[in-house]
C-alpha cells in the first residue's frame, strides 16, 4: 500500500512543488519515497512514489521500481503474487526481490496489458514502457486502490489524491457544485463515482489507459463483474461458497507485517475474523466501534465473538467532543465532503488500529453487495419468487425476520417489487423534503444501469459497480491512508464475486434470512446467535452521537454565512435543523449538509483541494 503521482509535462515539475508533494504523499508512505524523470508519451515525464511497506520490507523493494523494460510505480497488494511469480520463473525470469512490486513488472514484461487480469488484489499502477515509451495507468477489479487524472493545457497529472493533482497542475481546482447538490438532495449514491473537482476524473474500476507520443490514447477493461447463473444443488452452492470464502481470506492474510480485524455485530466481519483465527490460525486483534444509540449498538454481538476467539480487543466510543474540528480535518484529507457518518466514525477505527501499531486491516466491504445483505434485496428477491407454490411461507418468513425491523415505508409491503419492479422510491424516500430546502435547480437521481434482466442481480451490480461499494472504497482508502494503514476487503475477490453472481437466486435466501450463503459459510465457525439472527444489522451512528444542535457555538458555526447558502436556503434549513432526526434519512441529510459546508468553507479559503 503506497501513494503513487506523476504528470506528462513539457515542463519539469518545480523543486518547490515536489517537495510539498512529498509531503503530501508521506502519510500513504512514510517508509520510503522515490522519484523517477525520463520520457514518456512522447513528453517529458515524472513519476512519484511513497512507500507503506508490507510485503518484502527491505529497501530492494522500493519504487519506483525499474527494470529494462519498464518503469513502474504501484499502489495496492497483488494476493496471488507468489503463485504468479512461480509462474513467472518457470518461463525462465529471474527475481531479485520477493516482492509483488517486482512480480507486477516482471509480468507486464511477460504478457504486457493480459497481466493486468491475471492479478487478483487491489492495485493502481503507472508503467512507462521503456521499449514502446508508452505510459500505461490501470486500477484493479474493484477499484479499491484509487487513480485520478486531471488534463489541463497539454499537461497530464495523476494520482492516488486529489491533493496530488493540485500540487501537480501548480493551479487551485474549483469545486463541482452540481455534485454537491446532487450529493445533498439524493445522497451519496448519486455521486458513487468520480472526484468533487471540475476536471477531475478517475480511471475506472478494472480499467487502464495507455497514453502514447502526442497524448494519444487507448483504454480497455481487463475484468467487469456479469451475472452467469449455473445450475447447482442448494448443497453444492454452500459448499463452494465457504470454499471461496476461504481462498479468499487466505489470500488476504500474506503479509510481513501483522493484520488488524476491524469488526461489527454483523455477519460479514463476524465470519472474517473467525474463519483467519480459526481456519488458519491467525491470533486475530480485533477493533470495533460500539455508537451510545441503541439503536446501533451492536456490543453484545460483538463481544460473542471475542468470547468466542478469545481474541485482543479494543472499542472506540464516538463522542460530540471537538466533532466539527475533527471532521473539517477529515474533510481537507479527503478533498471531499465524508460522504455518510458511518465513514466519519470509521476513521476513529483507522487511528486506533494505527496506535496499535499495525499496517493493514481487514473489513468486510462488498459482502451485502454479492449475497444480498440489504432489505430491499429480499423484497425484490420475494417479488422473484412470487410465482413458487410456497410463496405464502416466503412471505411470512419475511415478516417474521427483516420485515419485522423494515423503517423504510416503501419497503414495509412486501409485494412492493412484485406490483412494479421500476420502483425506486425507497432510496431517496426524503428527496422532495430536501430538495424543498434548496436555492438551486436539483436534478433527479442517476437511472439505473441496466447490467442484466434479473432485476435483484441487477439492483446488486449497480450497488457492487456505481452506488454503495465505491464510496466505501473510496472512503476507507482515505481513512485509513491518514494513518498509514492498508485495508483490506476479502469479499471483492474476482473468483467470489463471479461465482456469487452465478448461483440460481432460489438459493441466496434460506429460512427467511437473506445473505444464506454467506452465513452457511460460517457454519461451524462464527457464533450460530450471529450467523442466524434474523435482524439485519449493520455499522452506522446517529448523528446525535457526535453532534450537539443545541451547542451555541454549534450552531452559530453552521448556520454563519458561506458558499453552502448559494446552494442551501439558510432560512428553511434554520428551521429544519431543530427537527426530530431520529429518522436515518433525515440524520444522514444533516450530516451531510455539514460535509458539504466544511468542504465549501476549505474550498473558499483556498480556492482548491489544499485551502488551509
Amino acid at each position: 500500500m503506497c501513494g503513487i503521482a506523476g504528470r506528462v509535462s513539457d515542463r519539469p515539475l518545480a523543486r518547490e512543488r515536489a517537495e510539498r508533494l512529498a509531503r503530501a504523499m508521506r502519510s500513504r508512505g512514510p517508509d520510503a519515497h522515490g522519484a523517477w524523470r525520463g520520457s514518456a508519451a512522447g513528453s517529458r515525464a515524472e513519476l512519484f512514489h511513497s512507500r507503506l511497506a508490507i510485503v518484502d520490507l527491505d529497501p530492494r523493494a522500493n519504487q519506483p521500481f525499474e527494470t529494462t523494460s519498464c518503469v513502474l510505480v504501484f499502489n495496492g497488494e497483488i494476493y496471488n503474487w507468489r503463485e504468479l511469480r512461480k509462474e513467472l520463473e518457470g518461463r525462465g525470469i529471474a527475481f531479485r526481490t520477493r516482492s509483488d512490486t517486482e512480480v507486477v513488472a516482471r509480468a507486464w514484461e511477460a504478457w504486457g496489458v493480459a497481466a493486468f487480469a491475471r492479478f487478483e488484489g487491489m492495485w493502481a499502477l503507472a508503467l512507462v514502457d521503456r521499449a514502446s515509451g508508452d505510459l500505461i495507468l490501470g486500477r484493479d477489479a474493484f477499484g479499491e486502490k484509487p487513480l485520478y487524472i486531471l488534463e489541463r493545457d497539454g499537461e497530464i497529472a495523476f494520482g492516488s489524491q486529489v491533493d496530488f493533482l493540485e500540487i501537480l497542475a501548480a493551479r487551485p481546482l474549483q469545486p463541482d457544485l452540481d455534485r454537491l447538490a446532487r450529493y445533498l438532495v439524493n445522497g451519496y449514491r448519486d455521486v458513487g463515482t468520480g472526484a468533487w473537482f471540475e476536471g477531475v476524473t478517475e480511471i475506472p474500476a478494472g480499467g487502464y489507459l495507455r497514453l502514447a507520443a502526442g497524448c494519444a490514447s487507448e483504454t480497455g477493461a481487463h475484468w467487469r463483474p456479469r451475472v452467469v447463473p449455473r445450475k447447482m444443488s442448494l448443497a453444492d452452492a454452500e459448499a463452494e461458497a465457504r470454499a471461496r470464502v476461504e481462498r479468499a481470506v487466505e489470500l488476504r492474510l500474506g503479509a510481513d507485517v501483522p493484520i488488524a480485524f476491524c469488526l461489527s455485530g454483523g455477519v460479514d466481519s463476524t465470519v472474517l475474523a473467525c474463519m483467519a483465527a480459526k481456519r488458519f490460525g491467525y491470533p486475530v486483534h480485533a477493533f470495533s466501534v460500539v455508537d451510545a444509540d441503541p439503536r446501533y449498538d451492536e456490543s453484545g454481538s460483538i463481544a460473542l465473538t471475542v468470547r468466542e476467539l478469545g481474541c485482543r480487543h479494543h472499542v472506540v466510543r464516538p463522542s460530540p467532543d471537538g466533532f466539527l474540528d475533527r471532521l473539517e480535518a477529515q474533510v481537507g484529507y479527503h478533498c471531499a465532503p465524508v460522504a455518510t457518518i458511518s465513514y466519519y466514525v470509521h476513521e476513529f477505527l483507522s487511528e486506533a488500529i494505527a496506535a496499535h501499531g499495525y499496517k493493514v486491516a481487514i473489513s468486510g466491504t462488498g459482502a451485502d453487495e454479492i449475497f444480498t445483505g440489504y432489505y430491499d434485496h429480499y423484497a425484490f428477491w420475494l417479488a422473484s419468487m412470487s410465482g413458487r407454490a410456497d410463496y405464502a411461507e416466503l412471505e411470512a418468513g419475511w415478516r417474521k425476520g427483516f420485515g419485522a425491523s423494515v423503517r423504510n415505508p416503501f419497503l414495509q409491503d412486501p409485494k412492493t417489487f412484485a406490483r412494479d419492479p421500476s420502483d425506486r422510491r425507497h432510496l431517496h424516500p426524503d428527496r422532495a423534503l430536501f430538495a424543498s430546502m434548496m436555492r438551486v435547480e436539483t436534478v433527479p437521481p442517476k437511472r439505473e444501469v441496466v447490467f442484466c434482466a434479473e432485476t435483484l442481480r441487477n439492483r446488486m451490480l449497480n450497488e457492487l459497480t456505481q452506488e454503495i461499494v465505491p464510496v466505501i472504497l473510496r472512503e476507507d482508502d482515505l481513512n485509513s491512508m491518514r494513518f498509514s494503514v492498508e485495508n483490506r476487503s476479502p469479499y471483492l475477490d474476482r473468483e467470489l464475486v463471479d461465482f456469487a453472481y452465478s448461483v440460481p437466486a432460489e438459493h441466496l435466501v434460506q429460512d427467511g434470512m437473506p445473505k444464506w450463503l454467506l452465513r452457511a459459510a460460517g457454519r461451524g465457525i462464527a457464533p450460530a446467535e450471529i450467523l442466524f439472527d434474523r435482524r439485519k444489522r449493520g455499522f452506522n451512528a446517529s448523528i446525535d452521537t457526535v453532534l450537539d444542535r443545541q451547542d451555541a457555538d454549534v450552531r452559530a458555526r453552521l448556520l454563519e454565512p458561506g458558499p453552502i447558502f448559494d446552494i442551501v436556503d439558510r432560512a428553511k434549513f434554520e428551521t429544519w435543523m431543530d427537527s426530530d432526526l431520529t429518522d436515518n434519512s433525515l440524520s444522514k441529510f444533516m450530516f451531510s449538509f455539514v460535509s458539504a459546508r466544511l468542504f465549501l468553507d476549505r474550498a473558499a479559503k483556498g480556492a482548491g483541494a489544499l485551502a488551509a
